[in-house]
């Protein structure tokens, strides 16, 4: 598919006016390092143009490498053409550490700018901490306000086009709103037909905030994922009526209610399926039985993180 009949959003600032491809190519990966820049590389051949990384995933280099091999292969004609979405990780989630926090990203991607920089978690780690899930004693106090303060400045800066949160439920939401000069253009989060997130993709939408899924196939394979979705008999059923796969219904409801999605495969044929969603629609009946699935979240990276009401 061309990368021009990719739907895209338009983000609007008093400083940026900037399109976000609708479908982000995932780098969250157990794979090799050259399997990360190979993949980035047929992605990009594909007609993907929105990548997606972060420190804590470590392909950060293997991006950077593949975007300056497009460039020089004449993929694409500029850096321009792309839209790259990054995030700050918990330990690195301290005033003072987010400026030195995106210089690094920057210089590990051999970039000028991100389009997106994230809060990756609403929660701050002692530096240093390695283990998954964070225990109790490595986490410390979470100032959100001068974090904020802090990304404000990377934007300002002109180190990121966007800036936005990750993994915010909606009263995070509405503590940063309550007081962010800059409001956060996009919430990146857990969100598939197993786990759907009515409540807060309209309160996003409510507040003028893009909302972005991860695992919008229930991320099979990876450590922490699940087969919720890619199992899902009633998912498997309205594939067969329409003769798609089942991640081609769930990314199409995604795409049908309005969700950015960052999905992630290094398969060149799931990679090429995963970009044939905009050609067929979603019946009243497919609405019904996604609204049927039973609906549990996936991940929770460490105690006391979600919300009561979520």
């Amino acid at each position: 598919m061309s990368s021009s009949n990719i739907p895209h959003v338009v983000f609007q600032s008093s400083l940026n006016h900037h399109k976000m491809p609708v479908i982000g190519f995932g780098t969250a990966s157990t794979s090799s390092p050259i399997d990360t820049k190979e993949a980035v590389l047929e992605a990009i051949k594909l007609g993907y143009r929105h990548f997606d990384t972060a420190s804590i995933y470590g392909s950060e280099k293997f991006l950077g490498e593949a975007i300056a091999e497009a460039l020089q292969l004449d993929l694409i004609a500029s850096r321009d053409e792309l839209f790259i979405t990054s995030k700050l990780w918990c330990t690195d989630n301290f005033p003072h550490l987010i400026i030195p926090a995106i210089h690094k990203m920057l210089q590990c991607l051999k970039l000028e700018y991100l389009d997106l920089y994230l809060i990756h978690w609403p929660i701050s780690v002692n530096p240093g901490t390695l283990d998954f899930p964070f225990p109790e004693e490595a986490l410390a106090s979470f100032d959100l306000k001068g974090v904020w303060q802090a990304m404000e400045e990377c934007q300002k800066q002109g180190l990121t086009k966007f800036i936005g949160v990750s993994n915010f439920s909606c009263h995070k939401l509405e503590n940063l709103l309550s007081f962010a000069t800059i409001p956060p253009s996009v919430n990146q989060v857990e969100l598939n037909p197993a786990w759907q997130q009515k409540k807060l993709r309209e309160f996003c939408q409510k507040k003028g905030i893009i909302v972005t899924a991860y695992s919008p196939l229930g991320s099979v394979g990876s450590f922490w994922g699940s087969n919720k979705v890619m199992d899902n008999e009633l998912l498997k059923q309205i594939g067969k009526a329409h003769g798609k796969s089942v991640a081609q219904v769930s990314l199409r409801w995604l795409y049908e209610v309005g969700v950015i999605t960052v999905v992630k495969s290094y398969n060149k044929e799931r990679m090429k399926q995963n970009l044939e969603i905009f050609d067929w629609s979603l019946t009243k009946e497919d609405y019904e039985k996604i609204d049927e699935i039973k609906q549990s979240r996936t991940f929770n990276l460490g105690p006391n993180l979600w919300d009561e009401e979520d």
